[in-house]
């Protein structure tokens, strides 16, 4: 694995536009230190190189919906729990500009 270098990271804080101070650099420096450390741990453990990558790391049963229609016949409670009603229109902030 490659070692993070303070020039490294001053190149990479030049080509995004981001000025770094020595302190700023310093304090990245050695949170990549941690975990380069935590890295080489993980790496230790016994057949981890054959477990596949997961992107989500629970598993989900997803159970579709009989396209049954919910039904509640009392209007009044739920215009009581909206924000801002209207001729019983519930009135939502507009979200394109």
């Amino acid at each position: 694995m490659s070692k993070f270098t303070k020039e490294l990271i001053n190149d990479y804080a030049d080509k995004l536009l981001i000025g770094l101070t020595k302190e700023e650099t310093d304090t990245i420096f050695n949170e990549f230190e941690i975990i380069e450390a935590n890295m080489d741990l993980i790496n230790k453990i016994d057949g981890i190189s054959d477990v596949e990558p997961q992107h989500y790391p629970f598993i989900i049963k997803s159970v579709p919906r009989n396209g049954d229609k919910i039904i509640n016949e009392n209007i009044e409670d739920i215009l009581k729990n909206s924000g801002k009603v209207s001729d019983r229109e519930i009135e939502v902030p507009k979200v394109v500009g």
